[in-house]
């Protein structure tokens, strides 16, 4: 480090694995683009926890392929919407690690209804996983980021700003995400913590599977000017730059990477 608090010099040994020495943690990182961004983030040298819900044995899987990559990496299982679960997590973080330099808010729920056909438990479960898990992950990530270049990063997508068929509740919860990334965004500025979002279109993951109109947004997500579906990685590429040393001045963006899908619907 230098006199910058919390800097992370660059340098011609970290350029291939710039997240040596760094500990991430991805709520949702078991399966899709969390899983992506996992390995990701190893490849470069990080040590990754990985959160999940019910699937452990895909958990498991990713575990098992991050350690083969020669980092430090375990599965908790915690469901985010809860805040004991959440303080479980973020114990379990600690315990192991004792810090934490990235924390990739990730985790996502909703079903896929018209606002008129929505529950109330639908709706509020929605919020809870994504907007709520967010904003309670950062005040439990920020003590464990104390003295360093801590990042938190939130996935967003499209439907956030555009209006997609079912996609209402999903689509407010993303919205709130993108707000809280920049609220949060000034108030840890001067703690050395970046806050920024990712966004997304079309993802080819199981996630697809849920859409009702799965065939429609797959026939939308090929007219992308990139001629094709977004793939987790993609997602992950994003990730893991806005997290880069030189990264460091970008400060409560949302980076939409979607293949000009956005330009033109």
């Amino acid at each position: 480090m230098d006199g910058d608090k919390g800097n992370i010099l660059v340098n011609e040994s970290n350029l291939d694995r710039p997240f040596v020495g760094q500990v991430v943690l991805i709520t949702g990182g078991s399966r899709g683009i969390g899983r992506a961004i996992a390995l990701r983030f190893a490849r470069g040298g990080a040590d990754v926890v990985v959160n999940y819900l019910r699937h452990r044995g895909a958990a498991e899987e990713t575990v098992s392929e991050l350690l083969s990559l020669g980092v430090q990496a375990e599965a908790v299982r915690a469901d985010v919407s809860d805040p004991a679960d959440l303080d479980l997590l973020f114990a379990a973080v600690k315990d192991r690690f004792g810090r934490l330099d990235v924390f990739v808010s990730n985790a996502a729920l909703g079903v896929l209804r018209p606002a008129l056909e929505l529950e109330v438990k639908h709706w509020q479960k929605t919020l809870d996983v994504m907007g709520r898990a967010m904003l309670l992950g950062a005040q439990r990530a920020v003590p464990l980021m104390e003295g360093r270049w801590g990042r938190i990063i939130a996935i967003s997508s499209i439907g956030s700003f555009r209006v997609l068929p079912n996609y209402v509740g999903p689509g407010v919860a993303k919205a709130i995400l993108e707000t809280l990334t920049r609220y949060l965004a000034v108030e840890l500025a001067p703690k050395g913590i970046s806050v920024n979002a990712v966004s997304g279109g079309v993802i080819e993951t199981d996630a697809l599977e849920a859409f009702p109109n799965k065939h429609d947004m797959l026939t939308f997500g090929k007219r992308a000017p990139a001629g094709r579906l977004g793939r987790p990685d993609d997602i992950a590429g994003v990730v893991t730059l806005l997290c880069r040393p030189e990264a460091r001045w970008i400060c409560g963006q949302t980076i939409i990477a979607d293949g000009g899908y956005s330009l033109l619907v």
